[in-house]
């Protein structure tokens, strides 16, 4: 049997791949050690080390002796679920942010949640947040049981059924609100016109919504009503355009009354019909000041169209983007009542036992920093819709100042 005695070089290459190999498992197991480090760790930004100043004063230690009370006191210990105690103390830790557009999901509701985005479910047809804390109609969907039924925007709901929404989060309250089609669902409503509160009884159905209605009005005047910024918004969009300048019109009125909104890439690319290629549509502002720009696609084949757009407190999220934005650009004239104020972005994020985080990253701002969020859009002529159904004082006003210009 014969033997190879290693040449120098070649120990020395065995030496060198080792080291590195012994390196890269090193700084591998430390990155990976680091990225799953434990989640007080992440919260306090710590590693082993002191914890940040604006933490401590917080007394984390309170938690755990109310935890044990519970444990040691409680009555009916049996009952005590401790994964439920969880959850509630992080949905009590989400909500004293007061941001109604910031929620934790425990696993059933992150399961709705799922399906609401999908847009399985059924309802009355209407968008709700909270405004000032009091659970309020943003928008009913128009040809929608809320529409039906005489629902506004601007409606407080003070009661579900019999369940009283005071303390409820937007997340619950929509829960109680939506059903299976056929049912039906009592709200107790207080609208500023009301001497006091009506209760209003809706039959659940399922949702189909018009995404755009157009009309042709005397005087060279067309109308474009879009009812909210959904995912097909963009195509029949650009079908209203190609009809109105089939029609020979020469003047447009832009209708976002009572439209909660929607996909932001979609506000963007209906803004790009008024705008030059390179035009800030919206600026998303972040936690840490930073600013992602979103601009115009430059379509700009509406950009030298006389046009209004009407507004209410209906007019929420991307309805207030697209508004916003011709109005900087363009100086186009805002018509009707100030609008929502629904101006930020949030993200889901999948958590551990099949829970998950909406939480708001971002805030909207108009082209000239003007911020959406919990302000709404001022109009430029202030104009009331009125109780009457078979008048529209709104669109009367804008058919005056458009014959004008």
């Amino acid at each position: 049997m014969s033997s190879e005695t290693p040449r120098p070089g070649s120990r020395f290459f065995i030496i060198a791949i080792s080291v590195v190999l012994l390196g890269i498992s090193f700084f591998g197991g430390a990155w990976y050690g680091y990225e799953n480090r434990p989640a007080v760790e992440k919260v306090l930004g710590i590693t082993g080390q002191q914890q940040p100043e604006q933490l401590t004063n917080v007394d984390f230690n309170l938690f755990w002796d109310v935890w044990s009370r519970l444990e040691d006191q409680y009555v009916d210990k049996a009952k005590i679920d401790r994964q439920k105690l969880v959850f509630g103390a992080i949905q009590g830790m989400v909500g004293a942010l007061k941001d109604p557009y910031t929620e934790f999901f425990p696993p059933e509701e992150t399961k709705q949640f799922q399906q609401d985005v999908k847009g399985e479910f059924d309802g009355i047809g209407a968008e709700i947040g909270l405004r000032k804390s009091i659970l309020t109609i943003i928008a009913p969907l128009k040809n929608s049981p809320a529409e039906h039924a005489g629902l506004k925007a601007g409606d407080k709901i003070f009661k579900i059924d019999d369940r009283i929404t005071t303390d409820l989060q937007l997340d619950e309250a929509v829960r109680l609100i939506r059903g299976k089609k056929g049912t039906a669902v009592r709200l107790l409503v207080l609208r500023d016109s009301f001497d006091k509160a009506r209760e209003f009884s809706i039959i659940r159905d399922t949702i189909q919504v018009e995404t755009i209605s157009t009309e042709k009005k005397p005087g060279g005047i067309f109308v474009i009503k879009l009812n909210q910024f959904s995912e097909n918004a963009g195509t029949e969009f650009k079908k209203a355009v190609q009809e109105f300048f089939a029609s020979g019109s020469k003047k447009l009125v832009f209708d976002l009354r009572n439209d909660p909104g929607g996909y932001l890439v979609v506000s963007v690319d209906i803004a790009s019909w008024f705008s030059e290629s390179g035009d800030v549509i919206v600026r998303e502002r972040f936690a840490d000041s930073t600013e992602e720009v979103h601009r115009s696609r430059g379509y700009r084949l509406l950009k030298e169209v006389p046009t209004v757009v009407l507004v209410n407190e209906g007019s929420a999220s991307a309805s207030e983007i697209v508004a916003g934005a011709l109005r900087d650009l363009n100086g186009t004239k805002l018509i009707g009542t100030k609008t929502f104020g629904k101006g930020s972005v949030q993200e889901v994020i999948d958590l551990e036992k099949k829970s998950s985080l909406k939480v708001t990253i971002a805030k909207w701002l108009t082209p000239k920093g003007t911020e959406i969020n919990g302000k709404g859009l001022e109009p430029d002529i202030i104009i009331e819709s009125g109780d009457d159904p078979a008048k529209d004082p709104v669109m009367d006003k804008a058919i005056e100042v458009l014959g004008k210009m």
